[in-house]
């Protein structure tokens, strides 16, 4: 029975990695961008391009600085496990990550900027007694990056800028534990932080002609190392002699992305804008986990996720000198092969449909709105290699929907 509950409580650190997935990403760190899909590295042209295009800052006259928040209510659902077709909800939650930025003009073309925004985040949160409990019961990643940024421009229509990712993250996990002899269960939960994970950015602004903007923005891998402690409750008889507990430590390394950007003006008022975002999921091959406990045996499991890319397509058309409308659509694809989809992250490809607008409130403050409906596809599994059970080997197949709606609110002021 020991080494049974042992399996279980690795498989859960196992799936812990998922949550730096694609579906726990955050790519909305400003209004106005959202609005338009995203497609935003060749135009940025306010403090977010500390996010999307720091050499866009050069864009940024004297001193600048932005602060808002996007809320989101996303919403999923599970129809199994197959060939039961019995439904259950996720709880509802709201997530609120922050963006604030400040950028100032140094000199007549060196600029400097600094950053706080949310990259990962979000979570999942299921009844402690749906069928899928052994797997996950809640699972919450909060990450934090500070982000100072140097932007020189080296020609009239040409300039760089490189930036430092200084990331704390924290993560908490819950899952049951089912003892087949007794039949009865406990409770697991896993709790971990990094309070210094680095890594850096580097930006281009090319603009070949007075209505055309060409944009590159790249974004290391990080290498985080979670510090945690897992505790067990519940079944008092079978914990310290069944279900190994104590520090641990896991590796995981988030992925490199970069993005090529286009905006263009094909007439006075209008702008379009398209990107193509790619993200290295696949350096994420294996989660490696460390036992303080001697007796205990390190892990190293195999996640095997995929190169990824995010199309994006944005417009904005300037209604009146301080009236800004903008919409934008987006086609997101997720990492996770079918046999590694679990309830701690429902993800699947998604379509996105955006709309916004901005409003200039004084000569030196605008207010920018935006909503964001995300669709993902139905995603029937039906190869899983999830185990539904403690014991053995029970293929958690079956159906998952899910929906996301974002509302983007961001302040701008300059001096």
């Amino acid at each position: 029975m020991r080494n049974r509950s042992f399996n279980a409580f690795l498989f859960f650190l196992m799936f812990s990695g998922s949550l730096l997935a694609g579906g726990f990403q955050i790519n909305e760190h400003g209004s106005k961008a959202m609005a338009m899909g995203g497609a935003f590295t060749a135009l940025a042209n306010d403090p977010s391009s500390l996010y999307f295009n720091n050499a866009a800052i050069t864009r940024l006259g004297g001193l600048q600085f932005m602060v808002g928040s996007t809320l989101i209510a996303p919403s999923a659902s599970f129809r199994g496990i197959s060939p039961a077709v019995t439904e259950t909800e996720m709880e509802s939650q709201l997530f609120t990550p922050i963006h604030l930025y400040a950028t100032y003009q140094v000199t007549k073309d060196l600029f400097v900027g600094v950053g706080l925004n949310n990259p990962f985040g979000l979570g999942t949160k299921w009844d402690e007694n749906w069928v899928g409990r052994f797997i996950s019961v809640e699972a919450d990643l909060k990450t934090f990056s500070f982000n100072p940024t140097v932007a020189y421009r080296v020609l009239d229509n040409l300039s760089v800028g490189v930036g430092l990712q200084y990331n704390i993250a924290s993560v908490v996990l819950t899952r049951k534990i089912g003892f087949t002899q007794t039949a009865t269960e406990a409770t697991l939960d896993l709790s971990g932080d990094d309070n210094g994970a680095i890594g850096y950015t580097a930006g281009l602004l090319y603009e070949p002609f007075d209505n055309l903007s060409l944009g590159f923005q790249y974004r290391s891998q990080v290498d985080y190392e979670f510090k945690g402690t897992a505790k067990t409750t519940g079944h008092p008889a079978a914990l310290d002699s069944r279900v190994p507990k104590g520090d641990i430590t896991a590796v995981f390394g988030s992925p490199m992305q970069y993005t090529i950007g286009l905006a263009y003006m094909p007439m006075a008022g209008l702008t379009v804008t398209a990107d193509y975002q790619a993200i290295g999921w696949s350096s994420y091959d294996y989660l490696k986990v460390d036992f303080s406990d001697a007796t205990l045996t390190d892990i190293s499991s195999p996640r095997l996720y995929q190169d990824t890319y995010i199309l994006r397509f944005g417009a904005e058309y300037m209604w009146m000198p301080e009236l800004a409308l903008r919409a934008g659509f987006l086609i997101d694809n997720n990492p996770v092969e079918d046999t590694h989809v679990d309830p701690s992250l429902p993800d699947s490809d998604r379509l996105g449909f955006s709309a916004g607008f901005g409003y200039k409130l004084t000569s030196n403050m605008t207010l920018d709105f935006s909503y964001l409906y995300l669709r993902f596809a139905e995603r029937t599994i039906t190869t899983s290699q999830v185990s539904a059970v403690t014991n053995g080997m029970v293929p958690f197949n079956g159906t998952y929907n899910s929906t996301a709606g974002l509302y983007a609110l961001s302040f701008s002021y300059n001096l």
